[in-house]
């Protein structure tokens, strides 16, 4: 009876043991974007990658208002890791624009690809250049959204003020589609990868004709005000249906960026998990194919690195600075 007893208790223990091993994996909240963008998708298929790729750690990717929501998320603790804009990430280690409550401890762990600023209108409104948006109705983004800071420059830049020029709603990408398409609104800003699902859709429609203004000309005013964070840059002609040339306009990098108090052995696992498996990750989006070696410098990831990503660039041989 004794050893029968003991045999029972054992038993117990190990069974005991091996629920909680069971319940000491790691789960992992990504903040993405809205899901008419290129975030959302690229989320969802790196927390795939991840939950195969690391042992005892599932991810999930959360819909979200975009980068600013995203560093507020992962500086608060509501989340892990997030896709944001280099822009909106220097405000928030620095307290500006949408941070002035205080700085955020945010660092990157690797430099994705370069977000492109759609300026989008159809035939019909009237809108050729940025000078045409006077006295139109806008959407500049939603406002959790690096869209809004990035689309608020933008018309600084062009001379336009936000708040008397133009009549301003706040919608997301996909919203913007619906709205432009039932003419509620002239134009649209959208900041994000090529191509982005809900523009190709709006370029897709019958009877619509998608026109992208060009922007490349206002990136020195930007920069000089806010720091080298902005590049002139292409949309090509074959992005999306009905463009009639290719559009000059203006990008700004995206991070994969974490809290800095993240374990440095979990940031060193995401960093190299990102990097090698990028080519998985394209079956989701091609902007992964961005995801290369050579693009992880100081100078494009714009805020600091986290320990973790600078112990796997060192192994790789990776000179970042």
């Amino acid at each position: 009876m004794k050893i029968r007893n003991a045999l029972i208790v054992g038993l117990g223990l190990i069974a005991g043991s091996a629920i909680a091993v069971a319940q000491s994996g790691r789960q992992l909240s990504i903040a993405t974007g809205g899901t008419g963008g290129v975030y959302y998708p690229l989320g969802g298929g790196f927390a795939n990658i991840l939950s195969k790729a690391l042992p005892g750690i599932t991810a999930t990717a959360e819909v979200t208002g975009g980068s600013v929501d995203n560093l507020k998320l992962i500086g608060t603790g509501k989340a892990d890791l997030a896709f944001v804009q280099v822009d909106a990430s220097w405000d928030a280690i620095n307290g500006t624009d949408k941070f002035t409550s205080g700085k955020l401890p945010i660092q990157a762990l690797v430099v994705m690809y370069p977000n492109h600023m759609h300026v989008v209108t159809v035939d019909g409104t009237g809108v050729t250049k940025m000078e045409d948006l006077k006295g139109k109705r806008i959407s500049t983004g939603s406002p959790g959204s690096a869209t809004e800071v990035f689309a608020f420059r933008v018309l600084e830049a062009a001379g336009l003020d936000k708040d008397k020029d133009v009549k301003r709603e706040r919608l997301g990408v996909a919203e913007s589609v619906n709205a432009i398409k039932d003419k509620k609104i002239d134009a649209f800003f959208w900041v994000g990868g090529l191509p982005t699902a809900a523009v190709t859709d709006l370029a897709a429609t019958p009877s619509t004709k998608i026109k992208l203004i060009e922007i490349a000309p206002l990136v020195e005013k930007m920069n000089a005000k806010y720091g080298p964070l902005y590049t002139g840059a292409t949309i090509p002609k074959a992005t999306y249906s009905g463009m009639d040339a290719d559009n000059a306009n203006i990008t700004v990098w995206n991070l994969m960026a974490v809290n800095a108090k993240m374990d440095e052995k979990l940031a060193y696992d995401l960093t190299k998990t990102m990097l090698e498996k990028r080519e998985d990750l394209a079956q989701v989006h091609k902007e992964a194919l961005n995801i290369k070696d050579e693009n992880q410098t100081s100078k494009k990831a714009g805020i600091p690195w986290h320990p973790g990503a600078l112990k796997y660039f060192k192994e790789k041989g990776l000179k970042v600075d």
